[in-house]
């Protein structure tokens, strides 16, 4: 089979049935030469998905799979394991792809034999207008717009595609990244992120190329609760404190020691920079705000995963209330 779709959901009963509507139309416009499939992983759903996915078995290849480890990283992993295609196409259920994607995800996949993955060009479609500046901070909502041409992300610059409209490919994604990753998405109040981010790079340090491919074009559906300043410093807090794991990750153990203090250095700078450029200004600008708390929270993200790894106190003072 050339493609498997992927939709990992939690809870989308209100928002995978527009997702379901849209590939129905893709599957007008794509040839019958080319063979899919569509999987839902339903991760821990606790509403009406499974049943509404159900109701679209007559219009569309498609298989449900329940999942019952909470966290995208899961999913996807499961989503790979079960998929039949060659390749792997992850659409997020608020991701709307335009009626030739499936088409656009295969002739790129043949085109690019050495790509281990390539990511869409993303549009966001907001419900109502986004605070000034948004463009700023826009790429961390999965906002991905390169221009017209297609390239691959240089595995110097540590710039790579999100999750959301992605494409793997299944041989390489089961022979490079781990079935357990550090990163498992956000399941608790955290929001800890970037488990899209980790499993690429596992894919460039097997010597996959990762590719910006902008003839597959997905709109993104971004609600108003997405833009309310609690969600944003929430997201960009839990993605700072993602970093540790993605920044070490290319690097070898001998020069994590170094890398650790030429990004703490560089954080730090990046938050006195801040703070002069947007004096007597935070209080009011939710962008500026939302970017300091992404700044400080890199700059903590170590110390954060110390504190993961240090076992339990057990000591008898601390059982007791």
């Amino acid at each position: 089979m050339d493609l498997t779709i992927a939709i990992c959901t939690h809870n989308g009963e209100t928002r995978i049935p527009r997702v379901l509507d849209r590939l129905c139309d893709c599957r007008q416009y794509t040839p019958e030469s080319i063979t899919w499939e569509l999987l839902i992983i339903d991760n821990c759903s606790t509403d009406a998905t499974s049943y509404i996915c159900q109701s679209y078995g007559d219009r569309l290849p498609l298989k449900i799979i329940q999942e019952g480890q909470k966290g995208l990283a899961f999913a996807r992993q499961r989503a790979v394991e079960a998929a039949q295609g060659e390749l792997v196409g992850f659409l997020d259920d608020d991701n709307l792809p335009d009626t030739d994607w499936i088409r656009q995800a295969v002739e790129f996949g043949e085109q690019h034999p050495d790509a281990g993955a390539y990511g869409s060009r993303i549009f966001p479609d907001y419900s109502v207008e986004p605070p000034p500046n948004f463009h700023r901070i826009a790429p961390f909502l999965a906002i991905t717009d390169r221009g017209p041409d297609a390239r691959p992300y240089p595995r110097e610059k540590r710039l790579l595609p999100p999750g959301a409209g992605l494409v793997v490919r299944r041989q390489a994604w089961l022979t490079s990244v781990p079935p357990k990753l550090t990163l498992v998405g956000r399941t608790t109040s955290m929001a800890l992120a970037s488990e899209d981010l980790e499993a690429l790079v596992h894919l460039q340090q097997h010597r996959w190329e990762i590719w910006y491919a902008p003839q597959l074009r997905v709109h993104h559906l971004i609600p108003s609760w997405r833009l309310e300043p609690d969600y944003l410093y929430t997201l960009m807090r839990g993605i700072g404190l993602s970093r540790y794991r993605t920044r070490m990750l290319s690097f070898s153990p001998i020069l994590r020691p170094l890398a650790l203090i030429a990004y703490s250095l560089n954080d730090s700078r990046r938050i006195l920079r801040h703070l002069l450029c947007y004096r007597g200004q935070l209080r009011e600008d939710i962008v500026a705000q939302a970017e300091l708390r992404f700044y400080i929270a890199c700059l903590t993200s170590p110390f954060f995963f110390w504190k993961q790894q240090q076992p339990p106190d057990k000591s008898p003072d601390s059982q007791k209330t």
